[in-house]
């Protein structure tokens, strides 16, 4: 048996909708890996599928797509893993693989696709399971609880600066990037922008979001409204706040790319026209392609990347998700179980031998 938040129904989550309970582990499909969790890093788009602002698409569901654990079994077609494996498995769960999305390297946008924790069971639970072919093999420079965070918050965020449009490696160097909202997503990206050479200026209503932001290597911050001291290059919204669109816009140079890194956002205000002239850009970015998460994840093994994880028992899965909805996370927040504990002791335990 094994223990497992389910949500049933979604609602609030001062309501505590998910709720602890003991199941069978799942049982791997042929092409699938039986995942044993250490940690599930909780990202925005969970306390989303809680609350019913994603519809529902199953139920019960386990939520939780940051997932880092060990194979504890395999299909009998899973390959690129053998028992004992350390294993991360993030939000695309599988796509089809022979629409024209597919075949033109854009899964994230498959019609047919699954998501981990939302369509498919996820990682808040014990076990979980995921097709081989959508696991990633993890840095080793990285322990558990650094890199759970990586899997979507920072997956989505290296595919939101991939497509603000500064482009070759030489136009980073010096380039002014704005980031709306500094949670678990900017405080990882961040680090990437600046090994990059970009000025970043970051704009939150939190003093120890803004505080994280300076000791991360932000040139400048403020309070999301605030006015950014010169023009933007591009900017992310990392913030699900719609209200702020029109603010960003007004901070972008001629030619800039505002790009929304979130998966729901509240409606977006009626603007002037004026606000996009000059060839100002705003596009969304959806989900993430399994070739995001291998350039990414080479790209924050070299900086390297560290994040800052608050961590929770499985069993306060509801209170990680209020302190994330309230801004109360200074950085990312994880959910361990016991096996991240025994993983830790059989790490630390002296060899033995004759």
């Amino acid at each position: 048996m094994m223990k497992a938040c389910l949500l049933l129904q979604p609602a609030p989550i001062e309501s505590r909708p998910l709720q602890l309970a003991e199941m069978a582990p799942p049982t791997p499909r042929a092409d699938e890996l039986l995942v044993r969790v250490r940690a599930c890093a909780v990202c925005r788009t969970d306390l989303h599928v809680a609350e019913g602002d994603l519809p529902a698409r199953r139920s019960p569901v386990i939520p939780g797509h940051q997932v880092v654990g060990e194979v504890a079994a395999l299909g009998a077609q899973a390959e690129g893993f053998k028992v004992g494996d350390r294993v991360g498995v993030a939000w695309l769960h599988r796509a089809c693989g022979a629409c024209g999305f597919c075949e033109s390297g854009r899964e994230n946008l498959c019609d047919r696709a699954e998501f981990t924790g939302w369509t498919a069971q996820g990682g808040y639970a014990e076990y979980a399971v995921a097709p081989a072919v959508f696991a990633y093999h993890l840095p080793e420079g990285f322990n558990d609880l650094q890199v759970a965070p990586l899997l979507c918050a920072g997956l989505i965020g290296y595919r939101a600066l991939e497509h603000t449009g500064i482009g070759s490696a030489s136009a980073w160097r010096g380039a002014r990037v704005g980031f709306y909202g500094f949670g678990a997503s900017a405080h990882v990206v961040i680090q990437l922008a600046v090994a990059r050479g970009a000025e970043v200026y970051a704009f939150s209503r939190g003093k120890h979001h803004q505080a994280l932001a300076a000791e991360l290597g932000a040139k400048w911050v403020g309070g999301a409204t605030d006015e950014a001291p010169v023009k933007l290059d591009a900017a992310i919204m990392f913030a699900p706040a719609g209200e702020l669109v029109p603010v960003a816009l007004r901070a972008l140079a001629k030619g800039g790319t505002l790009v929304l890194a979130g998966i729901h956002m509240t409606r977006l205000p009626a603007m002037d026209y004026a606000l996009l002239y000059d060839e100002r850009v705003i596009r969304s970015v959806a989900n993430n392609t399994r070739a995001d998460g291998r350039a990414f994840l080479a790209e924050a093994a070299r900086i390297p990347v560290r994040t800052h994880v608050q961590t929770f028992p499985l069993a306060q899965a509801n209170e990680a998700l209020m302190a994330l909805k309230h801004g109360e996370i200074r950085g990312a927040a994880a959910l361990v179980t016991p096996a991240l504990a025994s993983a830790c002791a059989a790490a630390s335990r002296p060899p033995t031998g004759g």
